[in-house]
């Protein structure tokens, strides 16, 4: 309820000073669980897209953004859930495979911080793994934007892809990866 309330309250005052233009809502599926993976090159991203989509999202979200006990308690009370880029965050890793195995959204940037455009050496093997590992879709979305005031936010979303197929060895979970990131950029163009 509280997810809904807050996404609610975003959408009204940012689309007061935004643009926002979403294309592809027909591709997110009504139930079950899927990955959402985007681009990231703002802080307001996971907002716009939080506002885009008609389900929750659980993001997972760096660390550092949890030291503050007030911040850390909203992000939880909206599904957030810290995770360490510095390394193997196996209490991370059990987080996102509960919140997929409730036949929910995961939201995750597979280039694991901001960047301000394509390339493939961003990519990381984790969206992969988790997509694997629980049997998820995964739906790519991308988020086009100057980010300034009264300026569109273009969000695109992507037709889900499935990678149920992989057998999950390491160099599988990078390829994979760089394929995602490739057709999320690849939905600019769209």
């Amino acid at each position: 309820m509280f997810y809904y309330v807050v996404r609610g309250i975003a959408n009204f005052i940012l689309r007061i000073f935004f643009k926002i233009e979403v294309t592809g809502k027909e591709n997110v599926p009504a139930e079950g669980r899927f990955v959402l993976c985007a681009n990231h090159a703002s802080n307001w991203d996971p907002v716009f897209i939080s506002i885009a989509f008609p389900r929750k999202i659980s993001w997972m979200a760096k660390k550092e953004l949890f030291k503050s006990k007030v911040l850390a308690y909203l992000l939880k009370k909206l599904g957030a859930f810290p995770v360490d880029r510095d390394g193997s965050d196996i209490s991370a890793i059990k987080n996102a495979l509960r919140v997929l195995k409730g036949d929910n959204i995961l939201g995750i940037f597979p280039e694991g911080t901001r960047v301000s455009g394509f390339d493939i050496e961003n990519a990381k093997s984790g969206v992969a793994l988790l997509a694997t590992k629980s049997k998820s879709l995964i739906i790519p979305v991308n988020i086009d934007s100057s980010y300034k005031l009264f300026n569109k936010v273009k969000i695109t979303i992507g037709k889900p892809s499935d990678f149920l197929s992989i057998d999950g060895h390491a160099n599988d979970y990078k390829e994979i990866s760089v394929n995602i990131l490739r057709t999320i950029y690849d939905l600019k163009r769209v």
